[in-house]
C-alpha cells in the first residue's frame, strides 16, 4: 500500500481480516451499529471533562492533562475504530459511503444555503450552549436528518 490509502483497499482488508476469522456471522448491521456506536462513544470519552482550548490542543499532546501525547494517541485510535466500523458496516449493507457522503453534503447544501451577510461576532458573542438538564433546544444539526 502507498502512503495515499485507498479506501476500497482499506474496507476490502477489513471484510478479508473478519472472514478469515470467520466473523461474518456477527457481522450484522445491528451489531456492526452498536459497535460503531461504543466505538463513537469512547472518543467523546477522551474530550468529556475537557476545556473547549484543552479539546482543541489533543493532537499537539498539550490538551492531556501532561500525558505527553497519550490523548493524541487514543484519539488516533478511536477514530480508526469509528471508521473500521463504519466500513465494515457499509460493506455488510453494500453501501457506497464515499457517494453516501457526497449525496448528504449535497442535500445539506439545498437545505442550508450560504447567506447573503454572515454576521461576525466576537467570541464574547458566541452563546453559550444550553445545558441538557435545562430544557434548553439543541441547535439544528444537518447530519441528524
Amino acid at each position: 500500500m502507498t502512503d495515499r490509502h485507498d479506501l476500497t483497499e482499506l474496507q476490502q482488508r477489513l471484510v478479508d481480516f473478519a472472514a478469515r476469522r470467520r466473523w461474518e456471522p456477527f457481522h450484522t448491521p445491528k451489531n456492526l451499529a452498536a459497535a460503531l456506536s461504543v466505538e463513537a462513544a469512547e472518543l467523546l470519552e477522551i474530550f468529556q471533562w475537557l476545556t473547549p482550548e484543552q479539546s482543541a490542543a489533543v493532537m499537539s499532546g498539550e490538551g492531556d492533562g501532561g500525558g505527553g501525547g497519550a490523548s493524541a494517541a487514543r484519539v488516533l485510535d478511536e477514530v480508526a475504530d469509528v471508521l473500521a466500523y463504519l466500513l465494515q458496516f457499509c460493506a455488510v449493507l453494500d453501501i457506497d459511503v464515499l457517494a453516501a457522503l457526497s449525496a448528504k453534503i449535497d442535500r445539506n447544501e439545498l437545505r442550508f444555503p450560504v447567506p447573503e451577510q454572515v454576521p461576525e461576532l466576537a467570541p464574547e458573542q458566541v452563546p453559550e450552549p444550553a445545558p441538557a438538564e435545562s430544557g434548553g433546544q439543541k441547535p439544528a444539526d444537518p447530519s441528524d436528518e
